[in-house]
């Protein structure tokens, strides 16, 4: 597929090597094409790099990978209508600008509405699938824990868009667990939280969840 990568961060950047990894035609979007960081990106990977609405107009898949506090700009920028009925993958997370309480993270929604739900209601021709979000991006791609495979929780409103997003999961090396509607985003973003209290804790950031039944 023509994947195009909305974030130019660590987070897009990996995926954005995954995917290529995977055989599909990739485009990292940036806000400013100029940066050096991103400049050094497209040399190094031969990833091409455009603005967010060259990207998003171009691609067949979105990958949002910005911070949540910009997420609905960057939609915006990317321009809505270059989103419609496109699946956007969605990794954000609804981070507040301060630091975390005894390692534990602030969020700037509330656990009645979910920052994907927002984005959704910003861009309702889009399927939106909540990914790679309870993670660190060093695990996103081929994960290598010695229990097993770990799980990634998803969740959207369009079943065919979520049936999309666990093939390329599967394929960068993760089981999936649909965890239906986008209101379940409301649980699946504070696994941000907690995947980050041990880093912030005891300096440990290399782990992932897992479903055992």
């Amino acid at each position: 597929m023509k994947i195009g990568i909305i974030g130019s961060g660590a987070v897009g950047q990996t995926l954005a090597k995954g995917f290529k990894q995977e055989g599909h035609t990739v485009t990292l979007g940036t806000r400013d094409t100029s940066k050096p960081e991103v400049v050094q990106f497209n040399k190094e990977t031969g990833i091409a790099v455009a603005d967010f609405e060259t990207t998003a107009k171009t691609a067949e898949l979105i990958v949002l990978s910005t911070k949540g506090t910009v997420a609905a700009d960057a939609l915006r920028l990317a321009g809505i209508a270059n989103l419609d009925k496109k699946i956007v993958i969605d990794t954000t997370n609804p981070l507040a600008e301060k630091g975390p309480d005894h390692g534990v993270l602030h969020f700037f929604t509330s656990l009645d509405f979910s920052l994907m739900e927002q984005l959704q209601q910003l861009v309702p021709a889009a399927r939106f699938v909540k990914a790679f979000n309870s993670v660190g991006n060093a695990s996103m791609y081929k994960p290598q824990f010695k229990e097993g495979t770990p799980t990634m929780f998803i969740c959207g409103n369009d079943e065919e868009a979520k049936k999309t997003v666990t093939g390329l999961l599967t394929s960068f090396g993760w089981e999936t667990e649909d965890m239906g509607t986008a209101e379940a985003a409301r649980a699946i973003e504070p696994l941000c939280i907690l995947w980050c209290i041990p880093g912030f804790l005891r300096n440990s950031w290399s782990h992932a969840f897992k479903l055992l039944r």
